[in-house]
C-alpha cells in the first residue's frame, strides 16, 4: 500500500509528491530524534528545518537551499537557548541537525529531481532498482555469503550479498530503460551503476546509526519491516545520486 501511494503521489503532481515526502520525513525524524532521546534534540527546530528544505525543494532552488542551512543553525541556537536550561546543549544542537539534514536534504533533491525532464519517471526507475538491489542484496548474502563487509558498522553485511545487490540494481535499472524511450541503454547503465553503489551506502550508514544506539529497527511505522527510516535509509542516497546522474544526461 505504502509503495501504490508513493507511485500516485510521484506521478500526481510535485506538490502531491512534497506532501508525501513530508510525511514520510516526519516520521522519520521522529525516529531517529526517540533513538536519540537522552542526547535532548531541540525537535521543533529539526521539524521546522525538515518543513523548509521541503519548502526548497519545491518551490525554490540551491539559493533558497543554502539559505535554509544557514537559518538551520540560527533556530537551532535561539530555540536551545530560551527554552530553558540544557545539559550538553552543543551535542543536542548537533544532533538536531544530524538528523534534520541527513533526511531532509534528500527530499529536496528528489523534489528537483520530479522538475527534470522525465523526473517522475526517473524517480521511480531509481526507486525499483534501489528495492530490487536490497532484495538481491539480502538473499545473496543468505545463499552465498561468506565474507564479511564491514563488521564493525554493520555485521550482518557481506561482500557477496553486496556484489549481488549491486548486479541486481544495475540490471534492473537497465532492463526498465529497455522499455522506456527517454533514456538510452548506456544511460541506464550509468544510472544504474550511480544507484547500485550509493545504496549500499546509505544502509551501512542507516546500520552504523542503530548500531551505536543498540537497536535492530528505527521504529515500528512498517511493522516487521521496522521504522520508515529502515525503508528509506538507501533511497536517502540513491535519489541524490541519481539526480546529479540524470542532471548531467537529461535532455534540458
Amino acid at each position: 500500500p505504502a509503495g501504490l501511494l508513493a507511485l500516485f503521489c510521484i506521478l500526481n503532481s510535485s506538490e502531491t509528491l512534497a506532501v508525501f515526502a513530508l510525511v514520510v520525513g516526519a516520521i522519520a525524524l521522529h525516529e531517529f530524534y526517540v533513538l536519540a532521546h537522552r542526547i535532548q534534540p531541540i525537535r521543533l527546530a529539526g521539524f521546522l528545518t525538515l518543513i523548509a528544505l521541503v519548502g526548497a525543494g519545491l518551490w525554490g532552488d540551491q539559493f533558497q537551499f543554502a539559505a535554509v542551512i544557514a537559518a538551520s543553525f540560527v533556530v537551532v541556537f535561539l530555540l536551545s537557548a530560551f527554552t530553558g536550561p540544557r545539559e550538553n546543549a552543543t551535542f543536542g544542537m548537533a544532533t538536531t541537525l544530524f538528523g534534520a539534514f541527513w533526511i531532509g536534504i534528500p527530499l529536496a533533491y528528489v523534489l528537483w529531481l520530479r522538475k527534470l525532464p522525465h523526473g517522475d519517471m526517473v524517480i521511480i526507475t531509481i526507486l525499483l532498482g534501489t528495492f530490487v538491489g536490497d532484495t538481491c542484496a539480502m538473499f545473496g548474502g543468505k545463499l552465498f555469503g561468506r565474507t564479511k563487509m564491514a563488521p564493525a558498522l554493520s555485521p550482518n553485511k557481506t561482500v557477496e550479498g553486496l556484489a549481488c545487490g549491486i548486479l541486481g540494481a544495475v540490471l534492473t535499472i537497465w532492463f526498465a530503460g529497455l522499455y522506456q524511450d527517454w533514456i538510452t541503454g548506456q544511460n541506464a547503465l550509468l544510472l544504474g551503476f550511480a544507484v547500485a553503489l550509493a545504496a549500499p551506502i546509505g544502509d551501512v550508514f542507516e546500520s552504523y546509526i542503530k548500531r551505536d544506539f543498540a537497536v535492530k529497527d528505527s521504529g515500528k511505522a512498517f511493522g516487521a519491516h521496522g521504522g520508515a527510516m529502515d525503508r528509506a535509509d538507501a533511497v536517502l542516497f540513491t535519489l541524490v545520486a541519481g539526480y546529479y546522474v540524470w542532471f548531467a544526461m537529461a535532455p534540458l
